[in-house]
């Protein structure tokens, strides 16, 4: 995948030698911003899996199962009569995915921003976001921390 926009591409799959650990779904390139990337709008589908059309597909099904997901905790609570706690506690969750999935990258202006898919991949993305904005010193998350 191009993430950078400039033809360089990284390699995330088993194929080009990335091991369980390193192999990761990378996130879109930085050409294409946050703009919507289905398959039938790339030439190819080797330009839509060199440009990272996987991951908006990935990522924008995963949160659209967990928000029905979600409504169908709701539902089931509703019609045995139960409270909707479960409901809201599995949210934080979904919050927390929609923010590095969906928000981050909007915020940023592209999704090649996101978080990558992959265990070595999130790793970097965690380092990558205390470096560039020092969220462990963030209030609200020395706050949450504390419980």
């Amino acid at each position: 995948v191009d993430i950078d926009g400039i033809r360089e591409p990284v390699a995330g799959s088993l194929l080009y030698g990335n091991n369980i650990i390193s192999g990761a779904v990378i996130p879109s390139s930085n050409a294409i911003g946050i703009h919507f990337y289905p398959i039938w709008e790339a030439a190819s589908v080797e330009e839509w899996l060199y440009n990272g059309g996987p991951y908006q597909l990935i990522v924008l099904h995963f949160l659209l199962g967990v928000a029905t997901y979600m409504g169908r905790e709701w539902e089931l609570s509703y019609r045995l009569g139960m409270r909707p706690w479960i409901f809201v506690a599995f949210s934080a969750p979904v919050a927390a995915a929609s923010a590095v999935f969906l928000v981050y990258p909007i915020g940023q202006g592209s999704f090649s921003d996101g978080m990558p898919l992959g265990i070595s991949g999130t790793f970097n993305f965690m380092i990558v976001f205390q470096a560039e904005h020092n969220i462990l010193m963030h209030p609200f998350h020395m706050a949450g921390v504390a419980g």
